[in-house]
């Protein structure tokens, strides 16, 4: 059983609002997409999953640190906010103050999409109230340690089957975020189509990203990225039989990406 909870922000004022790149005189680039944030407070190991039409995707919206915590940045992205907010992580901020610093006075907030957790597994998401019909379905998720959120999806099943996969599946972090993701794609996904996906986790003790993996452009993009990751022999995967050899596709009768009906 699926066990979730809308966020709903409450903003606080932050004694010292930091100051941003240009991204103000800037046309905003529109990264539809689905993601996932994730923590494990015990080891402090901190991970990020993301697929979208857009391409290489996985290098532009998720940003993780080790022991701090991860962000996604997306629907109208400021790359430049992503090591920003793991500053403002590290320092202690919570993840709502973090929010206000960003958006209180960005012309484009609520063009917005943003999921954070730190590092305690708080988390708060920020939706796109702005965003115009091609960007439906949008919405949010938040549940024990993670947050999923997602634009221009076929439907509001790509945020629950995300959920449902990251607390019902058993392994690792890492092995959890890609179940994730892969439950999102089966549901639908982004439903312009699947060309980019990646996923990034952080360990303490290990300098940049820990495990990695990137699907720039594909047909495809989620079951590709699952096929790397079977292939991979790297220790930040679990025993999730998903990501063992054979390989096998998980959804091969899912249908074509579709637009939700209004």
């Amino acid at each position: 059983m699926v066990r979730y909870a809308m966020m709903a922000l409450t903003l606080v004022t932050l004694e010292h609002r930091p100051v941003l790149a240009d991204h103000e005189t800037r046309e905003p680039e529109k990264t539809a997409t689905f993601s996932i944030v994730a923590v494990d407070p015990a080891t402090g190991i901190c991970g990020a999953a993301v697929a979208s039409k857009y391409p290489a995707v996985g290098k532009a919206v998720p940003y993780v640190r080790a022991g701090v915590g991860a962000f996604c940045t997306q629907h109208y992205h400021v790359p430049e906010w992503g090591e920003h907010v793991l500053d403002l992580l590290e320092t202690g901020k919570r993840p709502e103050e973090v929010f206000l610093s960003l958006l209180q006075d960005d012309r484009d907030a609520e063009l917005r999409q943003l999921g954070i957790v730190d590092i305690q597994g708080r988390t708060a998401v920020h939706n796109p109230t702005a965003a115009d019909d091609r960007s439906d379905y949008f919405g949010a998720m938040t549940g024990k340690h993670y947050a999923v959120q997602g634009n221009t999806l076929t439907g509001r099943a790509v945020i629950v089957a995300m959920a449902g996969a990251y607390e019902d599946t058993q392994g690792s972090l890492t092995d959890r975020l890609m179940a994730a993701l892969l439950a999102g794609d089966c549901a639908g996904g982004d439903h312009r189509g699947r060309l980019a996906a990646g996923i990034r986790v952080a360990k303490p003790d290990v300098e940049g990203d820990w495990f990695s993996l990137h699907v720039d452009s594909s047909d495809d993009a989620v079951v590709e990225l699952a096929q790397k990751y079977v292939d991979s022999t790297h220790e930040a995967k679990g025993a999730w039989r998903g990501g063992q050899l054979p390989f096998e596709h998980p959804c091969e009768q899912r249908a074509a990406p579709k637009a939700p009906t209004p």
